[in-house]
C-alpha cells in the first residue's frame, strides 16, 4: 500500500517494519570488531515479525542474492559501526548532546560507552518510542548515557518538541539521520535539514546516508529479493514506502546554509 501524508504506523507495520528488518541485519552481524548489540535480536524477537524471527533465530539459510539478509546484514554492520564512531567521536570531543532522528530499534543509549553526562535524544513515533522503551526495560537494560525521548511523528513540529525535553540549543549536538530520508516527502526533508540547522551551535555534527535515486526499488534484482521476503511471509512491499520523484540533493541544500560537508563514501 502506497503511503499517504498522515499514515501512522508501529515497528510491524508500514516504515516501522523496516526498523525491525534493520535490528534484524545487526543482530545477524557476527563480527564482534565492528559491532556489538546484545539488544537487537531480543528487540525483533518481541515485535514478533515471524520472518526476522525466524532469521535471527538462525531459521532461513542464506540465499545467493545480492540483497540477501544474511549478505545486507554485513553492509548494515558496516553502517552501525559509522555511526557508532561518529557519535563517540562527537562525544570524545565534547559534543554533549547526541540526537538520533528515526531512532527506531537503535540501542545506542544502552551500548555505546558514552562518557558521564552525555544526553542521548531519541525522536521517533510514540508507539515505536513505548515500545523500545517497556521492552528493554523487561530485559533490565540500563542506559549508558542520559536518555531522553521525544515521541513525535518527524513530519510534525519535531524541533519544539525537542526544545521541550531541554535540548540545549547554545552547546554543539551530534545529529544522525541514518536510513531516513527516503521515507520522507520532499518538504519534510528539508524542513528537517532546515530544523537541525537552525537549532545547532557552533561545533555540532551531523551524519546521515541518503538514496540519490529510489528507482533502485523497481530493479530487477531487488525485486527478485522482495519476492523471496514475500515467500517466506514478508509482504511489506519497499518500493511503496519510499517517496518517489523529485527533490532537493541533500549536499546542495545544506551547502547553502553555510554548513561545512565531507564526504565519507559512496556505495554504488
Amino acid at each position: 500500500m502506497a503511503r499517504t501524508d498522515r499514515d501512522r504506523w508501529d515497528l510491524a507495520t508500514s516504515v516501522g517494519a523496516t526498523a525491525t528488518m534493520v535490528a534484524a541485519q545487526r543482530a545477524l552481524s557476527s563480527d564482534a570488531n565492528l559491532i556489538d548489540d546484545p539488544y537487537a535480536a531480543p528487540l525483533v524477537r518481541a515485535v514478533g515479525i515471524d520472518v526476522y524471527v525466524r532469521l535471527v533465530d538462525g531459521e532461513i539459510q542464506p540465499g545467493t542474492s545480492e540483497f540477501d539478509p544474511h549478505r545486507m546484514a554485513k553492509g548494515m554492520a558496516c553502517r552501525t559501526r559509522f555511526y557508532d564512531d561518529f557519535f563517540l567521536d562527537a562525544a570524545r570531543a565534547g559534543v554533549g548532546q547526541a540526537v538520533i532522528l528515526a531512532s527506531g530499534l537503535d540501542a545506542r543509549a544502552y551500548r555505546l560507552p558514552w562518557p558521564a553526562g552525555t544526553v542521548v535524544y531519541e525522536v521517533d513515533m510514540p508507539d515505536v518510542i513505548e515500545f523500545k522503551t517497556l521492552t528493554l526495560a523487561d530485559l533490565g537494560a540500563q542506559p549508558t548515557a542520559q536518555r531522553r525521548t521525544v515521541a513525535i511523528d518527524l513530519r510534525d513540529d519535531w524541533a519544539a518538541a525537542l526544545r521541550e525535553e531541554r535540548f540545549d540549543t547554545q552547546a554543539p549536538a551530534a545529529w544522525s539521520a541514518e536510513g531516513l530520508l527516503v521515507y520522507l516527502p520532499e518538504q519534510a526533508q528539508d524542513a528537517l535539514f532546515d530544523n537541525i540547522t537552525a537549532l545547532s551551535a557552533p561545533g555540532s555534527r551531523l551524519a546521515f546516508d541518503f538514496v540519490p535515486d529510489t528507482a533502485v526499488f523497481a530493479d530487477p534484482r531487488w525485486r527478485a529479493h522482495h519476492d523471496r521476503m514475500s515467500e517466506l511471509g514478508f509482504e511489506v512491499d519497499f518500493n511503496d514506502l519510499v517517496y518517489h520523484g523529485e527533490r532537493s540533493h541533500i549536499v546542495d541544500h545544506l551547502s547553502g546554509r553555510g554548513c561545512s560537508l565531507v564526504p565519507l563514501f559512496r556505495v554504488g
